[in-house]
């Protein structure tokens, strides 16, 4: 006992340390670097009190997160945070921020959980608080992927009729796009923004690709420039594409149901088929009144 209390009391100085030491930083005013400034108003009708608090207190690490992780790093989690929508205000400086609470907190609890005797847990909680703000960004990115791939046959047809009852192509844009909610409407209202400040209407649209890895998005895209560039009509081309979209949405949802016919066997002969043979084999025994204790000789 006297060998373990020396840890135990160590780690809890260490954490009450921590603790105070938190809270003078959260309530000193401190000077952050300008980006961090404008990073900490970013999103912040998007995130939760929890989530400010959080970035708050972590915001003084995010410079040393960043660092750690070296420019290409950070461009490639640029990349994920745009593909994912900056899910509630997300920014690379509130992930690194995120990154170094939730790593800090994974830190003490295995710390606390090895010295209790219960490593695997305690390596639970330090993976846990490790990948997180990761396991957050990425199931962001593929709801936010499947959202924009549930909206886009509709809207290309709505595109179509409202191009060929005489707008031109822009204008049609904007008109649909104002009437459209979600992750796609967002997406081109950024893209006419470009086009509005100046940028070229092919690098918009490029740029549209490369904030999103749907592979509808890139044959959108794709089909656009081919069209720009040979000169074929554009009602044309919109029905095409939202049909092949509908033909491939209709493929993948067979796919998903072919995977999950295999799991749904394995889920009911190790789990289903051994609980009913369970519940028959008590039902006999309880229904038959015979004493096995004086089968056997008990």
């Amino acid at each position: 006992m006297t060998a373990l209390a020396l840890p135990l009391a160590v780690l809890f100085g260490l954490s009450v340390y921590g603790i105070f030491h938190g809270i003078r930083m959260y309530r000193a005013d401190a000077r952050l670097p300008s980006d961090l400034s404008v990073a900490l108003e970013v999103g912040a009708t998007r995130t939760s009190a929890v989530g400010s608090g959080i970035d708050r207190v972590g915001m003084r690490y995010a410079p040393a997160v960043l660092r750690l992780m070296g420019p290409r790093r950070v461009d490639a989690l640029r990349r994920r945070l745009d593909r994912a929508g900056n899910p509630g205000g997300l920014t690379v400086d509130r992930y690194a921020a995120r990154r170094a609470v939730f790593g800090g907190l994974g830190i003490l609890a295995f710390l606390a959980l090895s010295a209790r005797g219960q490593f695997p847990l305690g390596v639970a909680a330090l993976v846990f608080g490790l990948v997180w703000t990761d396991v957050i960004i990425r199931a962001a990115t593929r709801r936010r992927r499947n959202d924009i791939e549930r909206t886009l046959p509709d809207f290309l047809d709505v595109l179509a009729v409202v191009v060929s009852a005489g707008l031109g192509f822009r204008q049609a844009l904007e008109r649909v796009a104002e009437s459209y909610r979600g992750p796609w409407a967002d997406e081109l209202r950024i893209t006419i923004r470009q086009m509005d400040l100046g940028v070229s209407r092919r690098e918009a649209f490029e740029q549209l690709r490369r904030r999103n890895d749907s592979e509808q998005v890139s044959t959108f895209v794709t089909a656009l420039q081919q069209g720009e560039e040979l000169g074929a009509p554009i009602v044309d081309t919109l029905i095409q594409l939202a049909e092949d979209m509908r033909r491939t949405d209709a493929q993948n949802a067979r796919r998903a149901a072919a995977r999950a016919v295999p799991k749904t066997t394995l889920v009911v002969t190790l789990v289903m088929l051994p609980a009913t043979l369970l519940l028959i084999a008590m039902s006999f025994y309880y229904g038959s009144g015979v004493d096995f204790g004086e089968l056997l000789g008990g």
